[in-house]
């Protein structure tokens, strides 16, 4: 294993800004591995590190495959992380909106250009990724339909669920799709936890990614066989808004099955601690997204459901 650093620049409020790349083994660019690119993102630096840790024994049994290279970035925003803010500290910019980034531009441009520079030409892609709003997920992998995604490949992760997005403008902007327009097959990987560190998941993603490289042949990895994948279509997940807001009560979680009608959630007075409104389940399903934070606000996505097919 060796430790790169592919982008540094030096900052007049705290030490020098720096992105590290592991890579192991040396050949062909066979598979890149990012991390957090947010500041919140600790669930993904986490499996990240974890990935490295088993990664590095591997590599010192010999088990990555003659001339296959793996590159792991853990961290692309270790500023925003050290301060705990979720976008750049300094302006409030998302580096996973300002791909393909510019040398001469913005710090955030700048970072995500060298960060797509290192990653480009690798055979496969694998970002741990978050989603914009806060909350938990059911495990899945989700791809980019850009017209270069390949749908079976992501079924080898081995996770309950495969998510079809149909790109919208902003994702342009974004690691997956210009990953994709540069010929990797790239996957985002979601797990239930983004701000704080749930090991049942972690756990699950290092299995998920490792049964992958195993199965491209990157690795020499004994592991089960993992989940037989269910696909979606993103839009076909039905979202469910709160009415009102306030102090927000989860009752179901990702994965729990629901039945119509059934109450998920129930949003409460802040000071007076009375039922404001009762989340009720539009249609029977599993709930594949559930909102998180204790407080909410009105016309606040709550929960995406799976819904029940009818028989």
């Amino acid at each position: 294993m060796t430790k790169d650093l592919i982008y540094k620049f030096t900052s007049p409020y705290r030490g020098d800004f720096k992105v590290s790349a592991y890579r192991f083994n040396k050949g062909e660019k066979s598979c890149c591995i990012v991390g957090a690119l947010r500041g919140n993102e600790i669930q993904q630096l986490y499996i990240c590190s974890k990935l490295i840790k088993a990664l590095t024994e591997l590599e010192k049994q010999c088990k990555i495959s003659y001339n296959h290279e793996i590159t792991v970035i853990p961290c692309v925003n270790p500023f925003s992380v050290n301060v705990g803010k979720k976008f750049w500290c300094n302006d409030g910019r998302d580096i996973n909106r300002d791909f393909p980034g510019s040398k001469t531009g913005e710090p955030t441009q700048r970072i995500a250009a060298e960060v797509l520079n290192t990653v480009s030409g690798y055979q496969y892609g694998i970002q741990f990724a978050s989603f914009y709003i806060q909350g938990d997920f059911i495990p899945h992998v989700k791809m980019m339909e850009t017209g270069k995604e390949n749908k079976s490949l992501a079924n080898l992760f081995g996770l309950p669920y495969v998510v079809l997005r149909d790109p919208k403008p902003f994702d342009e902007n974004t690691l997956n799709y210009n990953w994709q327009i540069n010929n990797t097959s790239a996957f985002s990987v979601y797990t239930n936890e983004t701000e704080n560190i749930d090991e049942g998941s972690a756990e699950l993603a290092v299995s998920a990614v490792l049964r992958f490289l195993s199965r491209m042949g990157i690795i020499k990895y004994h592991c089960h066989g993992g989940y037989m994948p269910t696909t979606l279509e993103e839009s076909t997940l039905m979202p469910v808004r709160s009415t009102t807001g306030g102090i927000y009560k989860r009752i179901k979680r990702p994965g729990d099955e629901v039945s119509q009608g059934e109450v998920m959630a129930e949003i409460l007075h802040p000071y007076e601690n009375t039922v404001l409104e009762e989340i009720k389940a539009p249609c029977s399903g599993i709930v594949f997204f559930s909102h998180k934070s204790p407080l909410v606000s009105e016309s606040t996505v709550v929960y995406k459901l799976i819904k029940r097919l009818k028989n």
